[in-house]
C-alpha cells in the first residue's frame, strides 16, 4: 500500500494545507479525510473527484470533512456515481445530521445514502474494506464529547489522524507489530486536543524511530532540527508502507 499526503498541516495551515491523504493499493485509491484543501490539492496533483474509489472518514471537523459536500456533487451530478463512504457506525448520523445536511439536502435527496454507498465499520476489530485494505478504527480522545477515531491499516501502519497523547497505545501497536506512525504533532505546547512535538519526544528510541509528524502549523520549517530520529511527512510525497 501506498499513501500520498494532500496535505500535511494543521486546520489552519495555509502552506501545507490540511492533513488529508490518498492510499493507493493494487486496485483502488481511497480518500483518507476530505477537509477544505482536499480537492484543491488533488487538483494541484492532476486528479480528478472520478479517480477516487471510497472515502475514509475519521472524524466530523471541517479540516478532514469540509470538502465532502463538493465532493458528493461532483460524484452524483458529473460523474453519476455513489462512491464508498467507509465510516465508524457511530459517525454516520452525526456526519449528515450535524455536517453535511445543510448544505446537500435537496427534494430528492435528503438522506447520506444518496449520495454514498455507506458502508458503516466496527470500531475495535479489522474491517476489510477492499482487497489490500484492512482497517481497525480505534477510538481515541481529540475534543471532549465529539467521536474521534484513528486508524491501524493493513495491521502495520498506524495513522493517528488528530489525538490527545497516548503513550500506552502507541506501546500497544508497536508491540502489535506496528511499523510505521504517522502522528499528528502540534509543535508548540500546549497541547489541549493535540499531540505535541515534546510529547512524542518523550517516547523511547524504539518508538520515534517509527514516527513520522504530521497535522502541524506553518511554522515546521523552524523546528525540523528539533525532531531528532523523528521524520515529517512532507506534501504530495508518495510513500510505500512496510507491511
Amino acid at each position: 500500500m501506498d499513501i500520498q499526503m494532500l496535505g500535511t498541516g494543521n486546520a489552519f495551515a495555509k502552506l501545507y494545507f490540511n492533513t488529508n491523504a490518498l492510499l493507493y493499493t493494487e486496485q483502488h485509491t481511497i480518500l483518507l479525510d476530505c477537509g477544505n484543501t482536499a480537492l484543491l490539492s488533488m487538483h494541484k496533483l492532476g486528479k480528478s473527484v472520478s479517480d477516487i474509489d471510497a472515502i475514509l472518514i475519521s472524524h466530523i471537523h471541517a479540516d478532514h470533512i469540509g470538502g465532502m459536500e463538493e465532493l458528493a456533487f461532483q460524484m452524483k451530478f458529473i460523474y453519476k456515481r455513489k462512491p464508498l463512504l467507509f465510516i465508524p457506525e457511530s459517525l454516520v448520523t452525526p456526519l449528515w445530521e450535524s455536517s453535511l445536511k445543510g448544505g446537500l439536502l435537496q427534494d430528492e435527496c435528503g438522506t447520506l445514502d444518496e449520495y454514498f454507498d455507506v458502508r458503516p465499520i466496527v470500531p475495535g476489530v479489522k474491517n476489510e474494506l477492499l482487497p489490500g485494505l484492512a482497517v481497525e478504527p480505534i477510538q481515541t480522545d481529540h475534543i471532549p464529547n465529539k467521536i474521534s477515531f484513528s486508524y491501524y491499516i493493513n495491521e502495520s501502519f498506524f495513522y493517528s489522524a488528530d489525538m490527545k497523547f497516548n503513550p500506552e497505545l502507541l506501546h500497544q501497536l508497536v508491540d502489535r507489530g506496528c511499523k510505521t506512525i504517522f502522528h499528528d504533532c502540534q509543535l508548540r505546547p500546549p497541547g489541549v486536543v493535540h499531540t505535541t512535538l515534546d510529547e512524542l519526544s518523550s517516547l523511547p528510541d524504539h518508538i520515534k524511530e517509527r514516527i513520522w509528524l504530521m497535522h502541524y502549523e506553518d511554522v515546521k520549517p523552524d523546528y525540523e532540527d528539533k525532531a531528532g530520529i523523528m521524520s515529517f511527512v512532507e506534501q504530495h510525497v508518495r510513500y510505500t508502507i512496510e507491511q
